[in-house]
């Protein structure tokens, strides 16, 4: 299938998800106390299969289903994301007694997962994380630092921990470790954000690990974070498709009955163009967005700039598309409960999240680099 259209079956479902999203999640997500864990909200993601299907389906889906959720209920669309988030390192890399114990619980939405790679003065450096694991015999280790801006901490019923086990090896020194909440030492504290997701820090004081708690291979745990952010940077642009398409649909219908000047907003040309531009940018970050999940389905070799690229360009367009959309609706968007003022204090994350922009262009510039070029200088 082409990257760059959707088939009938694939448009179709997307169209189920957005009536799902409406009629059985918004209301749900409507309930809930911002800035928690949403334990109705992911049973019901639970219930329509679509945690289970963040295991069984590949990037591209993954992109559809948050792009759909994404413009009905973005508290939906984070509740799933962050369970494939926390989980993905499991299905991907966990032993089967790992994965028998937590992922039936994950996709019948029973459990919460969390992926804890982020610390105080390790955001956008992952490989520079110092939570250390310290040795205590053979197959044995003691976690002691910090981790902050941990997706569904401290309310988590086990996060994906990575840890230092080799001192001074950078990427090459750390491990992943399953880390179940009730582990001795380990506490947490809730964070309040600019958008009220559950996001929080989590201290680990002498917590005790063991061989069966590894996920992967020792010392192998930048793998495991990479892998994962590598399928999840696509779908963080989809999640961004989703509000910025939202916020375009909201303007048109805007601009085309708002009178202002003798006749409707659309007929300004300041106006008019305006929302050409921001028709155009979602459509091609969309397209970005489709392309890099394609080629993560199909194990292309540059998969990593890809997913750089959809992410970075998928975000910044959205954050372009969400504030020009506030500028034409005028005060009215900046009243709290308006669609425009949710999508403009949600759409702020993704860029820093999972690899700020900054850090994406440096992944970006580092894949071409690495490539083959041609040598002949320009004339």
């Amino acid at each position: 299938m082409p990257a760059f259209s959707l088939g009938p079956e694939q448009a179709a479902w997307c169209a189920e998800l957005r009536a799902l999203a409406a009629d059985r999640l918004r209301p749900l997500a409507d309930r809930g106390e911002p800035g928690r864990v949403n334990r109705p909200l992911l049973a019901e993601l639970g219930r329509l299969g679509l945690l289970e299907r963040l295991f069984t389906s590949g990037a591209l889906d993954l992109c559809l289903m948050r792009e759909s959720l994404a413009y009905v209920c973005t508290e939906a669309e984070t509740a799933l994301a962050l369970q494939g988030l926390g989980a993905h390192p499991l299905h991907a890399h966990g032993t089967p007694a790992q994965r028998a114990r937590w992922l039936p619980r994950v996709i019948e939405g029973s459990a919460v997962a969390a992926f804890a790679l982020s610390e105080p003065d390790a955001g956008s450096d992952a490989a520079a994380l110092t939570l250390r694991a310290a040795p205590e015999g053979p197959g044995r280790w003691r976690l002691t630092g910090r981790k902050c801006w941990i997706s569904n901490a401290p309310e988590a019923d086990f996060q994906i921990v990575f840890a230092r086990t080799t001192p001074d090896a950078r990427s090459r020194g750390v491990t992943a470790f399953l880390v179940p909440a009730d582990r001795p030492g380990l506490t947490g504290t809730a964070l309040e954000m600019l958008a009220p997701h559950p996001v929080g820090a989590l201290d680990f004081d002498d917590v005790p690990v063991t061989a069966d708690d590894v996920v992967g291979e020792v010392d192998g745990g930048f793998r495991v974070a990479m892998s994962t952010l590598n399928l999840f940077r696509p779908s963080v642009g989809a999640f961004a498709v989703g509000m910025a398409q939202a916020a375009l649909d909201a303007t048109l219908a805007h601009t085309a009955r708002r009178k202002a000047f003798g006749g409707p907003l659309k007929d300004l040309q300041t106006v008019a163009h305006q929302v050409a531009e921001m028709a155009l940018r979602t459509e091609a970050a969309r397209l970005m967005v489709y392309a890099a999940a394609t080629a993560y389905d199909d194990g292309a070799p540059d998969v990593p700039r890809r997913a750089a690229m959809a992410k970075l360009l998928a975000t910044e367009t959205a954050q372009y598309v969400v504030d020009t959309a506030v500028q034409l609706h005028g005060a009215r968007a900046l009243a709290r409960g308006h669609l425009l003022e949710h999508l403009y204090r949600e759409v702020r994350a993704p860029r820093i999240y999972e690899g700020a922009s900054e850090v994406q262009r440096e992944i970006i510039a580092r894949e071409l680099y690495a490539e083959p070029h041609p040598t002949g200088e320009a004339p």
